[in-house]
This record gives C-alpha cells, sequence and structure tokens, in this order.
C-alpha cells in the first residue's frame, strides 16, 4: 500500500500526488466540482424563475408546466449521457469531449443570463446537450488515471471525486441561488456560466496530468460509419427544424410541443432497449434471465427518482409559496433547501458505509436495500402530505418539515443508488456491459418523465396537492413492499449473483 500511495502521478515528473492520488485527480476534482456548482445552482432557480411573475423579472409559468419542463430538462441530461458516451468512446476521445461539453455548458448559462425567452430556451438546450457529453466521459478518465481495476488507490480516489459533486451541489444553492432570488435572476444564471468557465479552465490547465488514454478515440468511426452518423443526424435535426419551424409559422406552437414528446420519448426508449437485448442471439440464456431480474430494479429505481427528483420542482414550488424562510430568526431565500441533500450526503454516506461493514454477514441484500430505498421515498412524500396539509388556508409552515422529507430522501437515496450501479454491472451482459450502465442513467430519465406527464396531465391546481404527494408517497410505499414480497423471485432470476 505504501507504494501505491507514493506513486508518482499520471503525466508529472515530479512525483506529485493529491492526498496520495494520481495528480489528475485533483483536475477532474475541480471540473466536476465546478460543473456541479454550475449545474445546481441554475437548477435551484430554475423553477423559482419560471413561476415568479413577470414584474418580479421571471416568466410567470403555471406551476404545472414549469415542474413538467424541470422533470423533462433534468430527464434531458441523463438521456443524453448516452450519445455523450458514443462521442466520447467514438468520435472525440474522453478528453475532448469534457473539453467541448465544458465549454457548451458555459455557453448555455451565458444564454440564460440573456432576458430574452428565446435565449433561455436555447441555453437550457445548451446545457442539457454539454452535461450529456461531460457527465458520461469524467468519470471514465478518473478511472484511466489508475493501474486498472486492481489499483488500491482506485475506491479512494472515486471517492474524492464523489466529494467534488457533493461540495458544488452544496455550496451551488447559498450563492447562485442567493444572488438570484435577491439580486437578480439573470446574474445569478450568469454566475452559474462562470463557475463552469473556472471549471471549463481548470480542466484546460491540468490536462497534462491526465492519462494520454483518456487522449486516445478508444473505437474510432470508420470513413462509412462518420459519414452513415453525419447523415442521420443531419436528418434528425433537420426533421425537427422543419416540424417546429411549420408550428411556429402556423401559430400553434406552444411548450407543450416539447414537453410531451421528450416525456414520451424518455418512457419508450428504455423500453426499446430492454427489447433489443431480449432479441440478441449473442446473450446467453443466463444473462436473459438476470437481465429479467434487472428489469425489476430499473422499474424500481423509476419509482424512486420520480419521487426524489421532484426536489427542485414540486418542492421547491411548495417552499416559495406554504414554507417560512425564517428559522431561528435568520432569514434565507427559498433556494437553500437544495444545498441539504448533498450536506445530508457528505454526513451520513460514511456513517451508512459503515453499518453495511459492521453487519457484514447480516448486511441486507441488494432486493432488501431497493425496498428501503421506495419505503423511504415514499414516507418522505406522506411527510410533505401532511405538511401540505399544515400549510392549508394559506398558513406558512416550519422549514423543518422540508429539512426532514430531504432528510428522509438523502437515506433512501443512499440505501438505493450506490447498489443500483453495484447491480447493473453485475447483472448485464457481456456485450452489454457498457450500455447497461447508460440504461441505468436512463432510470432517472424514465422517472423524470413520469414525473413530467403526470403534472400535465394533473395541471396547476392538483399539482402539489395533499391528494397528488399522498397518491405518489403510496404508490412508492407499495412498491416496495412488493419488491420485499417478491425479492426471492428476483434473487432466483439474479442467479449468482449477490
Amino acid at each position: 500500500m505504501a507504494s501505491s500511495l507514493a506513486k508518482a502521478a499520471v503525466g508529472d515528473p515530479a512525483g506529485r500526488t493529491f492526498f496520495g492520488h494520481p495528480r489528475g485527480l485533483a483536475t477532474l476534482f475541480m471540473t466536476e466540482m465546478w460543473e456541479r456548482f454550475s449545474f445546481y445552482g441554475m437548477r435551484a432557480l430554475l423553477v423559482l424563475y419560471l413561476t415568479a411573475q413577470v414584474a418580479d423579472g421571471g416568466m410567470a409559468m403555471k406551476a404545472a408546466t414549469a415542474t413538467a419542463l424541470y422533470s423533462v430538462y433534468n430527464a434531458t441530461v441523463y438521456l443524453l449521457a448516452l450519445p455523450g458516451g458514443w462521442f466520447g468512446d467514438r468520435v472525440w476521445g474522453h478528453r475532448k469531449t469534457v473539453a467541448i461539453g465544458g465549454a457548451v455548458i458555459m455557453c448555455g448559462h451565458f444564454l440564460l443570463a440573456v432576458p430574452f425567452d428565446a435565449a433561455f430556451f436555447a441555453g437550457l438546450v445548451l446545457i442539457a446537450a454539454g452535461s450529456g457529453l461531460l457527465k458520461a466521459n469524467i468519470s471514465t478518465m478518473v478511472g484511466q488515471l489508475y493501474d486498472g481495476p486492481q489499483d488500491a488507490r482506485r475506491d479512494g480516489g472515486f471517492t474524492i471525486f464523489y466529494m467534488g459533486i457533493n461540495i458544488g451541489a452544496f455550496l451551488a444553492p447559498l450563492t447562485i441561488g442567493t444572488v438570484g432570488q435577491q439580486v437578480d435572476w439573470h446574474l445569478g444564471f450568469a454566475m452559474a456560466g462562470a463557475g463552469m468557465g473556472l471549471g471549463l479552465l481548470q480542466f484546460l490547465m491540468g490536462t497534462k496530468h491526465l492519462s494520454a488514454e483518456s487522449d486516445r478515440v478508444p473505437a474510432p468511426l470508420s470513413a462509412a460509419e462518420r459519414s452513415t452518423a453525419v447523415r442521420r443526424i443531419a436528418a434528425g435535426a433537420a426533421g425537427a427544424a422543419v416540424f417546429y419551424a411549420a408550428l411556429a409559422l402556423a401559430g400553434t406552437f406552444t411548450i407543450d410541443w416539447v414537453l410531451w414528446p421528450l416525456s414520451i420519448a424518455g418512457i419508450v426508449l428504455p423500453g426499446l432497449y430492454f427489447a433489443r437485448i431480449r432479441r440478441d442471439k449473442d446473450v446467453t440464456p443466463d444473462e436473459h434471465k438476470k437481465m429479467r431480474g434487472y428489469v425489476w430494479f430499473f422499474i424500481a429505481a423509476a419509482i424512486f427518482w420520480m419521487i426524489f427528483d421532484q426536489s427542485g420542482s414540486t418542492m421547491t414550488v411548495f417552499a416559495a409559496d406554504s414554507t417560512s424562510s425564517e428559522l431561528f430568526g435568520m432569514e434565507f431565500p427559498e433556494s437553500w433547501f437544495q444545498s441539504l441533500n448533498p450536506l445530508y450526503v457528505m454526513a451520513f454516506a460514511p456513517v451508512i458505509a459503515a453499518i453495511w461493514v459492521k453487519l457484514a454477514s447480516r448486511n441486507p441484500s441488494t432486493t432488501v436495500k431497493f425496498a428501503m430505498g421506495l419505503i423511504g421515498v415514499g414516507v418522505s412524500f406522506g411527510v410533505m402530505m401532511l405538511a401540505m396539509a399544515a400549510a392549508s388556508g394559506g398558513e406558512r409552515v416550519t422549514p423543518l418539515w422540508l429539512a426532514s422529507v430531504y432528510l428522509i430522501q438523502t437515506l433512501a437515496e443512499l440505501c438505493l443508488s450506490p447498489v443500483g450501479l453495484s447491480v447493473s454491472t453485475k447483472l448485464a451482459p457481456t456485450k452489454y456491459a457498457g450500455q447497461v450502465m447508460g440504461l441505468w442513467y436512463l432510470a432517472v430519465t424514465a422517472g423524470d418523465c413520469v414525473a413530467a406527464l403526470t403534472q400535465l396531465v394533473v395541471g396547476d391546481e392538483a399539482v402539489g396537492s395533499t391528494t397528488y404527494f399522498g397518491s405518489q408517497g403510496a404508490l412508492a410505499l407499495l412498491a416496495g413492499l412488493a419488491f420485499l414480497v417478491y425479492r426471492r423471485k428476483v434473487i432466483r432470476l439474479m442467479g449468482d449473483v449477490h
């Protein structure tokens, strides 16, 4: 271990390290921290800005439309991670793809700072596209810093990298949220752009410390494949442009023409992917069996994220409309609530990990942990239902209600999310090992799209009501109990995976 920790970092002839890890980890840590700072800062403001009155500088959207837009946007970020990974693997290489993604994200945030609706929506498109490019490749580059899967520093390196994510997510609402709400919305969005700019600068200055492998295209397209890809992308873009131009010229275009197709696509695409794997004759019978078990985990995860990702939408609306922004005599903007989840993650992740280690042979199975996550997130919306009831009649409730909900959701997340990544790698067919990791992220897309469709269907009056929170909480609770009841069936489908 001592010799491993003292090993010179990739690309650093002086042998300097970052907490005993390759020097390049500092570059990727800071890049990801600033990218998450920009993303979560913008996300903390998004629904608040969309629903704010025009006189207050906002867009005066109905709550149902604003929360659906937020859900679809969040879903699209994860959906675009799949083509983002494809660009890294087959077109630009991971390093160049991350740099391009960072630049696109930065431009997107600065477009949000322009006080015109068209620029704002164009900015959202760029941020989603850039996030897909960056998110799919930067974690791969962390792994490339080490001497293969057996490097003793590898898990610790990913833990440090994960802390960068949560530090950025924690600081963003406290700074960008405050400026956006209390000074100017567009200045807050510009701060997010500046944050991504700092991350991009850090990345470009530190590329010499990264693995040479990150600059290589792992599986470059042949000339014929490149020509086919360009034609398909151009045809798809042209078709979408013509369709939406026709709607605009006819005067019938509304935001619903974007929200509905994207929401439906986010639900249909994972189903098509599962069907493709099922039809593939290269997948062995044992692998098919394991994938039938994996479907259960996918559906459970989609239900979980459907609720969890409403932290920045329906729960933010509740914070703005029904929650007191004062605690122990101190006033604060509603966007600060978005800092609670990363704060709780940093505080409780080591505790939960230590509990699993302490339990040893009595450690709950993957199926039980998934059930715990579902039940936990269901209980959180049960608490939201009570909070909404307490706020009836125009009363503003104590912020401790939301603080409790975020705590319950974080504990549920720590039960489900880490083991979801692990079970995806274990149950994936050999031929689809990398693609099933992308499929795992599509569970977030599917869950967010279901949330968006729900919000569009029930309308402004019902979104955020006691019935709204209670029904979704009950669904997650029942799904968790069903997972417990049928866990032996799922375990049989998992075969030798435990």
